[in-house]
């Protein structure tokens, strides 16, 4: 790729030298920058941490012996969609600031192209893990033999009310619902009331918008990639792109602000914080566009 990578990477330099030279040139608003991007990195890193604990912790309700291996990447559908986003924002660190033409050798890119589809194959994956998780609550089953959550105490039965579960037993079953009728949730032992199956349809349908608006995110930016590779800095489609990733974003923090106000802070802090992600590779694309129309005018 001929372009702004180009001007940090003249020569072969390394990597690292590359970046120094960047700081050297853009001076402390550069080295700020790059700190805050490293920052937002690594505290997604320790939200990994903790949507890995939380699969577990929901899969302890969901799961049985019997369950085969769908059962288990839909139960950590979660922890694998960010190992993917991980992915993918590694790769567009690599292709928008790392790496010029020179580094990117023809094994480098081949392995940049099977990643990403590996990437997009795990992303596919979290959409339809949602997607089936939200017409099992569709076609969630009512349970006719049972007349009160107490009736399922100490039977190794959980309630779920907003994506929180709890092992029904004789001291807590008075507590988590008054309603008559049950719903069982899929066939697993998991059980919830009427106001409990609307939430839980309402975050799920939340969740298969978000997976979709991210999608539509990085497709966005793969475009723009695409174009910036071919020397188009500026235009129509430039601009529309810029349009539609910001609406895109816009739509993922009314998201986050959905999940802030159920009282799901680590989710709506995440979402959060993949926004300020993806804005640092799009900083990554202004700024090689700066140097692509730099380039243009001194031509």
């Amino acid at each position: 790729m001929q372009n702004a990578r180009d001007a940090r990477t003249a020569g072969g330099e390394s990597s690292i030298e590359n970046s120094i030279e960047s700081t050297q040139r853009s001076g402390r608003p550069e080295a700020t920058r790059q700190t805050i991007k490293w920052v937002v990195y690594s505290l997604l890193v320790v939200n990994w941490g903790y949507y890995i604990f939380d699969d577990w912790r929901v899969a302890q309700h969901t799961l049985s012996a019997g369950d085969g291996l769908l059962e288990y990447l839909n139960a950590y559908a979660t922890s694998l969609d960010e190992l993917a986003w991980f992915a993918m924002l590694f790769l567009f660190e690599a292709e928008t600031y790392w790496l010029s033409d020179d580094q990117m050798s023809r094994f480098l890119r081949f392995s940049f192209v099977g990643l990403r589809f590996t990437c997009y194959a795990f992303l596919a994956h979290t959409v339809y893990a949602y997607v089936f998780n939200y017409f099992e609550l569709v076609n969630a089953p009512l349970l006719h033999h049972v007349a009160s959550v107490c009736d399922l105490s100490d039977q190794a039965f959980s309630f779920v009310r907003n994506l929180a579960y709890t092992s029904i037993d004789t001291a807590n079953c008075g507590s988590l619902s008054n309603a008559g009728a049950l719903f069982q949730i899929g066939g697993d032992s998991v059980v919830s009331d009427a106001a409990g199956v609307a939430e839980l349809k309402f975050l799920y349908a939340v969740d298969i918008e978000d997976a979709l608006v991210w999608l539509s995110v990085v497709l966005t930016i793969e475009f723009v990639v695409l174009l910036q590779e071919r020397g188009i800095s500026e235009g129509p489609l430039i601009n529309a792109c810029n349009y539609l990733t910001f609406g895109l974003y816009g739509v993922l923090v009314c998201n986050a602000l959905i999940w802030f106000w159920k009282g799901h802070y680590v989710y709506g802090w995440d979402q959060l914080l993949w926004i300020g992600g993806f804005a640092a590779i799009e900083m990554n694309l202004s700024e090689w566009r700066d140097e692509l129309n730099e380039e243009a005018a001194a031509a």
